[in-house]
């Protein structure tokens, strides 16, 4: 008997799926990934750094399911809006939500609506060239720029914000972002965070960056530093963030001279209020010491100075009508990625945005032996579902304009053709170029 299932979301928790669903059931599966996107991979394209090219590689190994007979992209299709999640039921066995996390978690805080404030899926998207972002223009003309968050999105931000031209060789930035970032003013970024160098979220590769940039110098205030002998009780990873850490304290101040820009990392400081008349013009923090792991306010506040604010909090999953949400938790409400009979999460839209790519392969694998239990248990009924054909009909008969896997990779070789010398591609940045490409 042949399985179909729809994966809603064509990142990697989207892929890892697929290819688990085909290493569980052969020849015996058909898999549909849609995207709302004319083109696929998420966060791969979208949200990975444009100067991490070998991170976004991992690509390689989803086309490989994707070319497989039994795999279809059903790319330029919203899921909830062009067809709708109960029709999906009617035609798959199994439902699975791997749709990512893709809004900015809010601050919180007054003066979050100042002009020139972002987050950090607004502003990484304007600079990877997503379709929604691309027009997003922020303001670089200001001297200062304030990074809040304490993990590796807060440091890509931080990085590509300090970045000369040459720096971007060989990345796939898109031009209107280069374009901004070469023409910048910025001299002064400040990352903050609420707690100190024991709770941050940053890894040690990332960190080392910093200290090979070209006109830029990282700087971390030794007060900051708890003893060196306490750094002992940290897994490994983290102890060597915490090494880096030290390390930026210790550059003197005669090496930062030639170096215009400077990376400073205001720690124990809880972003209370953005101030400005209309547009941002700092951050008011208050000082915090931490107790068992968390933030307690002292009272202190101070501000700093910022012409442009990235927030880079985390993220959140986008509700789907007729699918059962986790407000609080910014995600859909499932038990270990069953949500409903015949219905399933995966990846961030399971567990909210946390771990790393390679994370969701397990993810993938976890969820689809929940659904092998479930069809033997008969949690999801025996009835025989037209699949793809039922899906097929139902978007000719709405006129649905279907991007298929074979029209993204020609889509892929234009943006190839399009490339500044030495880049590997210049994205397209809005869905009718994209659909144009594709002949």
């Amino acid at each position: 008997m042949t399985r179909h299932l729809a994966i809603i979301g064509s990142g990697p928790a989207g892929y890892y799926t697929a290819e688990a669903a085909q290493k569980q059931w052969g020849d015996d599966v058909r898999v549909d990934v849609f995207d709302s996107l004319p083109v696929p991979y998420g966060l791969i394209r979208t949200g990975v750094a444009p100067d991490h090219q070998s991170i976004k590689g991992v690509s390689r190994r989803y086309e490989a399911t994707a070319l497989s007979e039994n795999v279809r992209f059903v790319g330029n299709v919203t899921v909830g809006r062009d067809v709708t999640v109960d029709e999906l039921r009617q035609f798959y066995d199994a439902v699975v939500f791997a749709t990512g996390a893709p809004h900015d978690r809010a601050l919180g805080i007054p003066g979050e609506g100042l002009t020139n404030v972002f987050g950090s899926a607004a502003f990484v998207g304007w600079y990877n060239g997503h379709p929604q972002f691309a027009s997003l223009a922020p303001d670089l003309s200001g001297r200062s720029a304030a990074v809040i968050g304490m993990g590796n999105v807060a440091l890509d931000v931080a990085r590509l914000l300090s970045k000369k031209s040459s720096e971007f060789d060989g990345s796939d930035i898109v031009r209107h972002a280069l374009d901004a970032l070469n023409a910048s003013s910025i001299r002064q970024v400040t990352i903050i965070g609420r707690r100190g160098p024991h709770q941050i979220m940053m890894t040690p590769k990332e960190l080392g960056e910093l200290m090979h940039l070209d006109k830029a110098s990282p700087r971390v205030d030794p007060a900051d530093l708890p003893d060196e002998g306490e750094d002992a009780f940290l897994e490994p990873g983290l102890r060597k963030s915490v090494t880096h850490l030290r390390s930026f304290a210790a550059i003197p101040e005669s090496e930062r001279a030639d170096k215009p820009i400077e990376i400073d990392f205001d720690m124990f400081a809880s972003p209370v209020r953005l101030v400005g008349e209309g547009k941002v013009e700092g951050v008011e923090v208050e000082r915090t010491v931490v107790e068992a792991g968390r933030a307690i306010g002292t009272g202190e506040a101070y501000v700093v100075p910022a012409d442009i604010v990235i927030a880079c909090i985390g993220y959140r999953s986008s509700p789907i009508p007729g699918v059962p949400f986790d407000e609080r938790a910014g995600r859909f409400a499932n038990d270990e990625g069953r949500i409903l009979p015949g219905m399933y999460a995966v990846g961030w839209a399971r567990r909210g945005p946390s771990g790393t790519i390679g994370t969701n392969r397990p993810d993938g694998f976890g969820v689809i032996e929940r659904i092998a239990e479930d069809f033997a248990s008969g949690a999801i009924d025996g009835n025989i579902r037209e699949g793809r054909a039922g899906f097929d009909r139902l978007a000719e008969a709405r006129g649905l304009d279907v991007v298929t896997f074979r029209d993204w990779k020609k889509i892929e070789e234009a943006e190839s053709r399009a490339a500044r010398e030495g880049a590997p591609r210049e994205k397209f940045v809005d869905v009718e170029s994209m659909i144009r490409a594709r002949g």
